[in-house]
């Protein structure tokens, strides 16, 4: 058995764990370790957003950015996804990932111009960057042999792990939990760059990515958890959309994934921006949407057992003010981290 932090990571606790040092997981998870050298990661959301059918503006956009992807600099791994947003639009997004900050910088400024600084025939276009510092960031697997999102860049997977099946296993799992309760700073603010908007958010903000991959399931379990499990999972994803600024989630996203040859693929996650990591757990734990998908997935492990294909991942970042790039241009107000500014001055 390991500690989700790896041994480089590990320091003299100020905070304790939620579980005694002798806890014993009921079932088996992983995370991914990444090269000692690497000290920092990057997440990039690009998306497109648009009413209807699709326009020409958002197909040229996004072959645009996958050829960029292919370029000199580009990420290690990328995938795409869309969802429809609370005010009817739709929204195609491209996260790619790196494991080196400077390749990414020197590749970023470039494509930064290209996407949100010119207008692209009355669509919608928006970057939402993280690059936290691997002591703010952790990973979560059921099962090995298929990474997703950030893990895909890392060096390779754990053994079974320590900090997990338990509330405050995500914290856990954090290495700067050791020392620090990274609580959220100031309420995030505007700036206005021509028609560009730029948020400055605040200290420790939290983003969460966490997946489900039904690929590999045969026909009973696919039912099972198409017909007892999604339905209640996406009407969780939906009261994070519409409701969520209520309980600290300033935007959320229910994804469907496209396979590389563009047809929708049987994987989806939802990702959700956070004021705080205790948010985000105070919703996990007791918020009667969270606890109505917990008892569904628990449901559906317990008949299936160790025989369930289903595969589930997430990855949560909890980021330093410097660590984090949110820009739009001519999205709705509620696209994103805009809609935090406008929870703030609500």
């Amino acid at each position: 058995m390991e500690s989700a932090i790896p041994q480089h990571l590990e320091t003299t606790r100020s905070r304790h764990k939620r579980v005694p040092d002798d806890y014993q997981p009921p079932y088996p998870s992983f995370v991914a370790r990444y090269k000692p050298a690497v000290s920092r990661v990057v997440m990039a959301y690009f998306g497109v957003q648009y009413r209807g059918t699709v326009p020409a503006a958002a197909t040229e956009a996004l072959a645009e950015i996958a050829g960029r992807f292919a370029m000199e600099g580009g990420p290690s791994h990328w995938d795409r996804a869309h969802y429809v947003d609370q005010a009817g639009y739709e929204n195609v997004v491209s996260v790619a990932y790196w494991d080196d900050v400077a390749r990414f910088d020197a590749w970023f400024a470039a494509v930064r111009e290209l996407w949100t600084g010119k207008a692209r025939g009355g669509i919608g276009t928006f970057i939402e960057v993280l690059r936290p510092s691997v002591e703010r960031h952790e990973t979560l697997f059921s099962s090995l042999g298929r990474p997703e999102g950030v893990a895909v860049v890392a060096d390779g997977m754990s053994g079974e792990v320590q900090e997990h099946a338990y509330w405050g296993g995500m914290r856990d799992r954090i290495p700067l939990s050791q020392t620090d309760a990274m609580t959220p700073g100031d309420a995030p603010g505007l700036i206005r760059d021509g028609a560009r908007l730029r948020v400055q958010a605040h200290d420790n903000l939290c983003l969460i990515r966490s997946g489900q991959d039904w690929s590999d399931t045969e026909a009973s379990e696919r039912k099972l958890y198409l017909d007892d499990v999604e339905p209640v999972l996406r009407e969780g994803m939906d009261f994070l959309r519409d409701d969520g600024p209520g309980i600290g989630c300033y935007a959320n996203r229910y994804m469907r994934v496209y396979a590389a040859d563009g047809r929708v693929s049987e994987k989806s996650y939802g990702q959700s921006w956070w004021k705080s990591l205790a948010a985000l757990e105070r919703w996990a734990e007791s918020h009667p949407t969270h606890v109505k998908i917990f008892g569904a997935a628990m449901k559906y492990l317990s008949t299936l057992g160790p025989s369930a294909k289903l595969r589930l991942y997430h990855e949560v970042t909890v980021a330093a003010a410097d660590e984090q790039f949110f820009e739009y241009r001519n999205c709705h107000s509620k696209t994103g981290m805009l809609a935090a500014v406008e929870t703030a001055s609500a």
